[in-house]
């Protein structure tokens, strides 16, 4: 890479390349990998928890004064009332890795006073490091993002996931997907959600949508995109998607057809996991996270402005992570895993 970096992305490059090592280690025997399961179809490894303490030991080290949430430990490590708070999925894409299916990223993201600043993505299968710096650009390895310039939804590949929770409204989902890829030119599931968002911001996907996904898994992918000249906001265009956990993205152009096939759809999930009445949530609203300028349908994000609103964030989402029932680890064999193809997003 030879731009000059902000310090503070360059340690979380440092973190990422870390649990990369850790991650592509593990690929070649996964056969012997102990994992356990947060949920139906929702997987955790011993790989994923390596992986986990490495970026966060990186990151303590440099910053030791710099709050956590993590995605399998939540907020238990780092300083729990800072303004800044670094966000972490350690392998998105778990079940992918699992079954020897090469689509899985490290995600870490630093929001300061809510809004976030610095963003790495590191695809470890292929070498692959998205980062971004606010109003600095966003870039993959040396060559800088920018997103699609097509303008209409019809010529456009949309990227997106599944639902797979109990509990989940498969039949509502089946609409909204019947709705989009009637729309578009194409509609795709690789089941990472962090590299979903790097592939709209690099011009790869045209536009991105998706329910049911957890702060981590979005929050460093939401700057690659609008650093890259896209949008990203909830399914009704407003910039408090972080925790509203609906997501819709993509240049400026689809970014807007998206929000018209998709705003009737509109949800919040409250921490718990169940779905509420379409509509805000005062307490989502509160407890959100923005990653800032340039996102929302009409360009204007709106973000926490204290610590007290990031710690706020932290402390409801937290439960999802560091509160949730201990998981129980058992030695199993691939092939004992129950082949669903779906993205490690569920809350813990």
């Amino acid at each position: 890479m030879s731009q000059a970096l902000h310090p503070m992305l360059n340690i979380a490059i440092k973190a990422a390349r870390a649990a990369g090592s850790i991650i592509n280690r593990a690929a070649l025997d996964l056969e012997v990998l102990k994992v356990g399961q947060k949920g139906p179809n929702d997987y955790v490894s011993e790989v994923d928890q390596a992986a986990e303490n490495a970026i966060i030991n990186v990151l303590l080290e440099a910053y030791p004064g710099h709050g956590i949430l993590a995605e399998e430990s939540g907020s238990e490590r780092g300083a729990k009332h800072s303004e800044y708070v670094w966000i972490i999925d350690p392998l998105d894409g778990t079940t992918n890795f699992l079954h020897g299916f090469p689509v899985y990223a490290v995600s870490i993201a630093l929001a300061f006073k809510g809004k976030v600043e610095q963003a790495v993505v590191y695809d470890p299968t292929r070498n692959d490091m998205f980062f971004a710096s606010r109003g600095r650009g966003a870039f993959l390895n040396d060559r800088r993002l920018r997103v699609s310039k097509r303008t209409r939804i019809s010529d456009s590949l949309i990227g997106t996931g599944f639902p797979f929770r109990k509990g989940d409204n498969f039949k509502r989902y089946v609409k909204m997907f019947e709705e989009v890829m009637q729309s578009c030119a194409g509609l795709r599931r690789p089941g990472a959600a962090a590299l979903d968002l790097c592939y709209v911001a690099a011009g790869y996907y045209d536009g991105f949508f998706e329910t049911g996904l957890n702060p981590w898994d979005i929050a460093a992918g939401s700057l690659m995109i609008t650093e890259a000249g896209g949008l990203i906001g909830n399914f009704t265009g407003e910039a408090d998607f972080l925790y509203q956990r609906e997501v819709v993205a993509g240049n400026p152009k689809v970014y807007g057809q998206l929000v018209q096939i998709l705003s009737p759809y509109t949800r919040v999930i409250k921490p718990g996991g169940k779905d509420s009445a379409a509509g805000t949530s005062d307490e989502a609203a509160a407890a959100g996270v923005a990653s800032g300028g340039g996102t929302g349908a009409t360009g204007n994000a709106t973000a926490g402005a204290t610590a007290d609103a990031t710690q706020a964030f932290v402390d409801a989402a937290a439960p999802t992570a560091a509160n949730a029932a201990p998981k129980r680890i058992s030695r199993i064999r691939k092939t004992d895993i129950t082949a669903t193809p779906d993205r490690d997003e569920a809350p813990m």
